[in-house]
């Protein structure tokens, strides 16, 4: 199946929901970084978060990032987005290993305590930044209690990475239901009833559940509406000529030396890990440009 999310309202619009389906561009994101499994469940987590709140800004140009700064071990996690939900991200520890807990993997153990910081770009002189402290470091519930205390949008968020034993995924995909400022009492009580029976969002994809399936489950009483559904997938738009930028910005000094030392460099791309090499005839016109 494709990676998609299904964007819907329900109750007359007191509410809107996205679900998504990612499990190809969370294996994408494995193979490019070699994540270990619980680096995987993390990093997946915040992927299929990336992209359906990408798909949730309005311009062609905005841009989503999702920063999860704990003292984990696996030291971060940077997740960023477009509105057509293209999304990439990386961890700063692919190789972090630890012990289940409670027969699951360990995404809050791996994060440890800190904050989410949510950026948005939406071409203004500022970005929007928005930052609440981390509740689990589960990802789903932090973002359920970033959308409550800084965008004050009571919310539901689900998300689930389930892996293979070989390591690959076997699935992963998420939801986000989010109530209008003008829901009634009586669409809350039916929402909250609805959810209590949630085991997992890994349990609905593991049982073949679609993501118009699962937002059927969710909120199919309450006049469930599909209003479209956009593809997702891992996309890294990195180059040679703007990795390129990122050596120049080191400065001249540094540069000279690498020319000094006459020895090729690799830059590898934070987000996708490709790697780009530059000689030191390259170096030499780098350092020419940044002179003019």
């Amino acid at each position: 199946m494709e990676d998609y999310i299904v964007r819907a309202t329900a109750a007359g619009g007191q509410m809107r929901a996205f679900a998504a389906t990612t499990k190809n561009l969370v294996e994408s994101a494995r193979v490019h970084h070699n994540t270990s499994p619980v680096a995987t469940a993390a990093l997946g987590r915040t992927l299929t978060a990336g992209a359906i709140m990408g798909s949730m800004m309005k311009n062609d140009t905005d841009m989503l990032t999702l920063q999860i700064r704990g003292d984990g071990p696996i030291e971060g996690i940077t997740v960023t987005a477009d509105s057509h939900a293209n999304v990439k991200g990386y961890v700063g520890n692919p190789d972090v290993m630890l012990p289940p807990k409670n027969g699951k993997l360990d995404v809050g153990g791996a994060v440890g305590i800190g904050l989410l910081q949510v950026i948005k770009d939406m071409g203004l002189k500022e970005p929007y930044v928005g930052q609440t402290i981390l509740v689990s470091s589960e990802i789903a519930e932090d973002l359920t209690y970033y959308f409550a205390s800084s965008e004050q949008v009571p919310s539901s968020v689900g998300l689930g990475v389930l892996m293979n034993k070989d390591n690959t995924v076997r699935c992963a995909g998420g939801f986000i239901i989010q109530l209008m400022p003008f829901a009634t009492e009586e669409t809350i009580s039916q929402l909250e009833e609805n959810l209590k029976d949630v085991t997992s969002v890994t349990d609905f994809l593991d049982k073949g559940y679609t993501p118009e399936q699962m937002l059927e489950k969710l909120i199919g009483h309450l006049d469930l509406e599909i209003t479209d559904t956009i593809p997702t997938q891992f996309y890294c738009n990195c180059s040679k000529e703007r990795v390129e930028q990122a050596v120049a910005s080191i400065g001249k000094k540094d540069i000279q030396e690498m020319i000094d030392e006459g020895k090729d460099i690799e830059v590898k791309c934070h987000f996708c890990n490709t790697a780009y090499n530059y000689t030191v005839e390259d170096l030499k016109n780098i350092l020419k440009r940044s002179k003019k």
